[in-house]
């Protein structure tokens, strides 16, 4: 297997609020290979994106982050920051969720996909210009000469989508992060960027993070799945391990929760309860609170990692003991 990409090692981010900290990531660890795809999933506040923006070292001034951030032989939480901005846009992009506030209603596309390669690269606006054309092609959107000029209110969600996916890839970058990228979409418009942005990665050969609240989204997306709650990494393992060989009452809670067309339910399974405040969390598993199968044990102290073997890994003090050969997708 090749050198990992990106390597992030014990990293926790916590917020200074009137209230108190908020520990929004702890001691996470995990690593992204050249033109690997993982996934990262969990509910809303699970800490997926608050991980992705503390790796672009976008976060608030209120805001402590330790660890490690290994990227291409660097640290990049100890880099200065012209160096840290020179890496964003250029070796590590990110498709934010909300393409509407992301993008400048005051310029058109076809400017903010410009200025996004010039800062990076040596080259005329003409010739940048002609790139954006040659990128909107290649993310699907109609007419790409016409539609550069056109404002992000004339694009449709779907549309904006891409463009954003366009300006992402404008330098070639060797990291793609993908923060929900298909929140607000219906489902056909969510399986169309999907798409392209799979037949993206593929052409350029870029790693992808991407962060999804959703599990159904990523079961033909992503080589690597972990699973995010609370701040905590609670799985992490292959796509078919996650699926169907689950060792984590959170994941099996969430994958049962999939929609399944080939079964008549009177209504969805849900998750009981509410995920907790990380400003006061529960004391042992953060969710012990939610789950079926908690034991006394599980209020005492926080689950270790216990590793399968290979990459699989589930936090859980009853990981041992839960029966695979029931999996919910088995």
């Amino acid at each position: 297997m090749s050198e990992p990409l990106l390597k992030v090692d014990d990293m926790s981010v916590s917020f200074k609020t009137d209230a108190g900290d908020v520990r929004a990531v702890s001691n996470v660890s995990f690593e992204i290979s050249p033109g690997e795809v993982l996934a990262v999933v969990g509910e809303s506040g699970s800490g997926k994106s608050v991980t992705a923006l503390a790796l672009m070292r976008l976060h608030p001034k209120n805001t402590e982050t330790t660890g490690q951030v290994m990227f291409d032989g660097m640290n990049l939480l100890d880099l200065p920051e012209p160096q840290i901005r020179s890496i964003r846009g250029r070796d590590i992009a990110m498709i934010f969720q909300d393409p509407m506030t992301a993008l400048n209603p005051v310029f058109s596309v076809g400017e903010q996909i410009v200025e996004a390669i010039r800062i990076h690269n040596d080259v005329s606006k003409a010739d940048a210009w002609a790139k954006v054309v040659d990128l909107l092609q290649l993310v699907g959107v109609p007419e790409p000469k016409q539609r550069a000029a056109q404002y992000p209110h004339e694009y449709s969600g779907g549309m904006r989508q891409r463009a954003m996916i366009a300006m992402a890839i404008c330098n070639d970058p060797k990291l793609l992060i993908a923060d929900e990228p298909t929140t607000a979409l219906d489902v056909t418009v969510q399986a169309q960027v999907m798409e392209v942005l799979h037949d993206v990665q593929e052409a350029t050969g870029s790693a992808m993070m991407l962060i999804t609240h959703d599990l159904g989204l990523v079961a033909g997306s992503a080589d690597r799945v972990q699973v995010m709650y609370a701040s905590r990494l609670m799985e992490r393992g292959s796509t078919d391990e996650i699926f169907y060989e689950s060792r984590n009452p959170y994941t099996r809670a969430l994958l049962a929760s999939i929609p399944d067309l080939e079964s008549v339910k009177d209504k969805l399974d849900s998750i009981p309860g509410n995920p907790p405040s990380l400003l006061n969390p529960p004391s042992g598993c953060a969710f012990r609170p939610r789950c079926s199968m908690s034991v006394p044990q599980c209020a005492e102290a926080v689950p270790e990692l216990v590793a399968f073997g290979g990459n699989h890994a589930s936090r859980c003090h009853l990981a041992t003991e839960i029966d695979i050969t029931t999996g919910v997708n088995a």
